[in-house]
């Protein structure tokens, strides 16, 4: 069975500095991963990567069995047209730490603008759709409201509902509650908590420790651009092996 996301030796640079040094990590299909670590420590850097937000600089990185972004041709690697790498996208969802919607579309609008722009689907189908997956994140009664209306927590579970609109296989969440009021975050984490209860593949970067703990399949901590340790939640966070990992806790638990 392949393997959801498959890292081999992947490294990212900006100019001189080196943000990722050879990530090796292995996501299988319905599971639910939790990148924890520092700021810095490249865990966002490597979610852009997965979706080629951003280009890996070298190393492997596949997504159901593709390479992101690349061709690979007598063992080169050849980056793909735009309209190529857009096609493989679309089966990636991705959500922000800033939410990102139009502001000038309602919360249904924002929903149904890929789905007809992208994948052809009529207006009829895409509001349906939208207004189900408003339903989903429990926002029913807000499909015409603006984002400049909606409250932090309900921006961020519109675009959730926006990035399933387009049926993804993986999703990935870029710290979906740090720029939240900590009474708005425990209504995101629940609508997480049922796409992974329903087999959706995610990749997390959080700082949500309960949730890690509850939700995830593998914790993996990073520090320094480098994989630390990866395991089970409860190895990882309640018996951690490396001192590096342990430190962290110590601060954040």
């Amino acid at each position: 069975m392949t393997a959801m996301i498959h890292a081999e030796q992947v490294t990212k640079s900006f100019g001189h500095h080196e943000v990722l040094r050879g990530i090796d990590l292995t996501v299988e299909a319905g599971e639910v991963c939790c990148l924890l670590g520092p700021s810095g420590s490249g865990k966002s850097t490597f979610l852009r990567c997965v979706n080629h937000l951003e280009t890996v600089s070298s190393g492997r990185l596949r997504v159901d069995g593709q390479l992101v972004g690349y061709r690979e041709s007598h063992g080169r690697l050849h980056e793909l047209r735009p309209r190529e790498i857009a096609a493989r996208r679309r089966d990636i969802g991705m959500v922000f730490q800033r939410f990102n919607l139009f502001p000038h579309l309602s919360a249904a609008a924002n929903i149904m603008e890929a789905p007809m722009r992208v994948r052809g689907v009529s207006k009829t189908d895409a509001r349906q759709q939208a207004l189900a997956l408003l339903d989903r994140v429990g926002l029913a009664d807000r499909a015409e409201a603006y984002p400049a209306t909606l409250s932090g927590g309900q921006q961020q579970r519109v675009a959730i509902a926006r990035a399933l609109a387009m049926r993804p296989k993986l999703m990935l969440f870029d710290e979906p509650t740090s720029a939240l009021d900590p009474e708005l975050v425990g209504d995101v984490l629940d609508v997480m908590r049922s796409l992974a209860a329903e087999g959706m593949t995610m990749v997390v970067v959080t700082h949500e420790m309960g949730f890690a703990r509850e939700v995830a399949d593998t914790v993996v901590f990073m520090d320094g651009g480098v994989v630390v340790e990866a395991g089970q939640p409860g190895q990882v966070l309640v018996a951690p092996r490396e001192e590096r990992t342990r430190g962290f806790l110590a601060k954040v638990l």
